[in-house]
């Protein structure tokens, strides 16, 4: 074996390492590593922007994946801290070097049930129908009332939507909430 095919095995097994990371992931937490595109991010954006906050807001992107809808926040509320959390490594990494020279991000590695969000302002999630249920739980337990939350595409199913936005790409609309958000009883 030349040293070019020993480069090229050990390039293909890196390339193999990485994918299968993101499939276990996948199959861990029930959710890809979805992008958002910029009809998504813009819809996010503008209901965040509805929802009025301060100007030094703290934003967490749950399971922040890539890094397209941390890096959008970014852009359109500058002096807020935009917090991202991913668990997958390689979603993570990429989106540490994609965000690499804006000042107010911040990315942390692991599951977002393992963070403290009770100093957010915001909070946003492009995730799936699996955690939703818990997700509200873990939501319901640690912000203050009244925080907007941004959930892409995926709604909590015994919330109350405060607005909503119907143009969000492929997979359905963007939803705004003002946690706890509980519906009334019928």
């Amino acid at each position: 074996m030349t040293g070019h095919d020993l480069l090229s095995a050990i390039s293909l097994l890196i390339v193999l390492a990485l994918c299968l990371s993101v499939l276990i992931f996948h199959a861990f937490t029930g959710v890809p590593p979805l992008s958002s595109n910029a009809t998504e991010t813009a819809d996010v954006v503008a209901l965040l922007k509805q929802a009025d906050l301060p100007e030094q807001s703290i934003v967490y992107e749950l399971g922040s994946g890539w890094g397209s809808l941390v890096i959008a926040l970014a852009r359109a509320f500058p002096n807020a801290h935009i917090r991202g959390i991913e668990i997958s490594p390689l979603p993570y990494w990429i989106s540490r070097f994609r965000t690499r020279n804006l000042p107010n991000v911040l990315l942390h590695r692991g599951s977002f049930y393992n963070f403290d969000l009770s100093d957010a302002h915001a909070v946003t999630c492009y995730l799936m129908i699996k955690p939703m249920p818990k997700l509200a739980g873990l939501l319901d337990r640690m912000l203050k009332p009244g925080t907007p939350v941004v959930s892409l595409s995926f709604w909590f199913r015994d919330r109350e939507v405060a607005a909503s936005r119907k143009s969000s790409g492929l997979l359905g609309a963007t939803a705004l909430y003002y946690w706890p958000a509980r519906k009334a009883d019928r």
